[in-house]
């Protein structure tokens, strides 16, 4: 399978949002990320509802929608009725994950469960076979425009191995500080899904960068 491009539209222009909307329906990208914090979760606050429905009705792509909040189950129906397809929650935020995981599924999205840079994969292997996404943070969640941890490579291989022991069908996603000088070893790692934010609309042709971090392949 080819892996996924997610541009991160927390790093698009939001005085220009349909402008950039229209450019990642034109791109070779598969997936809009929408990250939504809460400033308790995590120390910023980004977009509601109202942001994700106006993307939501331009957006000729599936909405993969990224929870980096305090207690998400209060706002599973909302997030499906503002039109995300997928749906990832932190671990560190479910009290019961599996519980949450369930009820995602149960809405219609398909289900994530993110992890920061300081929490083992191991903490997954009860849940692996439930989820359709497991999103790797490469960074501190919270603000864009971080330093890649280099010791995500290392978990992408150790994710792999519980993957494949487990007949899990859950892909990998990494978040935070993917570039063009990392993107290819992280899919060599074994990452189906990269988000990319800055690198994207930062870019003088973001379609072209879209087109490049897309049409590398894997030499597994």
């Amino acid at each position: 399978m080819s892996h996924l491009i997610a541009p991160s539209v927390l790093s698009a222009d939001f005085a220009n949002l349909q402008r950039d909307v229209e450019m990642i329906n034109k791109s070779e990208a598969d997936w809009f990320h929408v990250d939504v914090m809460d400033g308790m979760f995590v120390p910023n606050i980004s977009f509601g509802f109202p942001v994700i429905k106006a993307i939501k009705k331009h957006a000729e792509k599936p909405l993969d929608v990224h929870l980096m909040v305090a207690d998400p189950d209060r706002y599973l129906q909302q997030f499906k009725e503002a039109g995300a397809d997928n749906l990832t929650v932190h671990l560190e935020a479910c009290t019961h994950l599996h519980r949450t995981v369930q009820a995602i599924k149960a809405l219609g999205m398909k289900a994530g469960v993110a992890i920061n840079p300081h929490t083992p994969v191991n903490l997954l292997v009860d849940i692996i076979e439930e989820v359709n996404i497991v999103l790797v943070m490469s960074v501190n969640p919270g603000f864009g425009g971080q330093k890649f941890i280099e010791n995500t490579y290392h978990k992408i291989a150790s994710l792999r191995d519980i993957i494949r022991s487990t007949k899990s069908k859950a892909i990998i996603e990494i978040d935070g500080g993917v570039d063009m000088n990392n993107y290819k070893k992280l899919i060599d790692a074994g990452a189906s899904a990269l988000v990319a934010g800055n690198t994207v609309f930062s870019s003088a042709n973001p379609s072209q960068t879209i087109s490049e971090l897309k049409n590398s392949k894997s030499h597994l």
